[in-house]
């Protein structure tokens, strides 16, 4: 087939051989393909793999809420033991008329432990969220043994006592030692004490 024979006049284009005719066809068809393609299915493409992801993140996201729903028994039951340990906490919280029963008592410990005290100086209170310290400055005298038992007591107290500060230091010439702490008390803040006290849930009555 000589192609200087063939009329490439477009209007003369049923007299080409049937090759120039298929060739001329698969191109054009791979050119129309190739611009429907541009302009319609790649964007829906994009759109599509677009839905994909929104559909993996909802899957995850309703995984974890169908994780929290068949927990959620096991969560309410943490929740109420919670309550309930953080109850017996603020029952650990003296008031302030039991503030200076309080202090006997850490004075008491440690003389029952047989320490000598040289400094029991209460300091100023330090108000919290809802609750205050009571930092207690003391300076004692006393046996290793004395000074743990003492340490031990103060823990064993019905009301929470924690010991900061602390310094040892031995005595000259002698078998005692001398500790310089920081003994924190702490109080349950009252009503118009200011703090953000937390809520306490209270049982309505019925009228009779």
């Amino acid at each position: 087939m000589n192609l200087s024979e063939v009329n490439w006049d477009l209007e003369a284009a049923g007299t080409w051989p049937w090759p120039i005719k298929l060739t001329t066809i698969v191109i054009l068809s791979l050119v129309v393909v190739g611009l429907w393609f541009y302009f319609d299915t790649k964007d829906q493409l994009a759109e599509l793999e677009q839905v994909r992801s929104q559909e993996e993140s909802l899957k995850q996201t309703f995984a974890f809420k169908q994780k929290k729903a068949a927990n959620l028994e096991e969560y309410k039951q943490q929740l109420a033991e919670m309550e309930k340990t953080f109850g017996d906490m603020l029952r650990q919280l003296p008031n302030k008329a039991e503030v200076p029963a309080l202090l006997v008592d850490v004075s008491q410990t440690g003389l029952a432990s047989g320490l000598e005290f040289e400094l029991f100086q209460p300091q100023g209170e330090v108000k919290k969220d809802f609750y205050a310290e009571l930092p207690i400055k003391v300076r004692v005298t006393g046996t290793y043994d004395q000074l743990g038992s003492f340490v031990s007591g103060l823990a064993s107290l019905p009301r929470i006592v924690t010991v900061h500060n602390v310094s040892i230091t031995p005595m000259d010439k002698s078998e005692k030692l001398q500790m310089n702490a920081t003994i924190k008390t702490y109080r349950y803040l009252e009503e118009g004490e200011g703090g953000s006290r937390p809520t306490r849930k209270r049982k309505k009555r019925g009228r009779r």
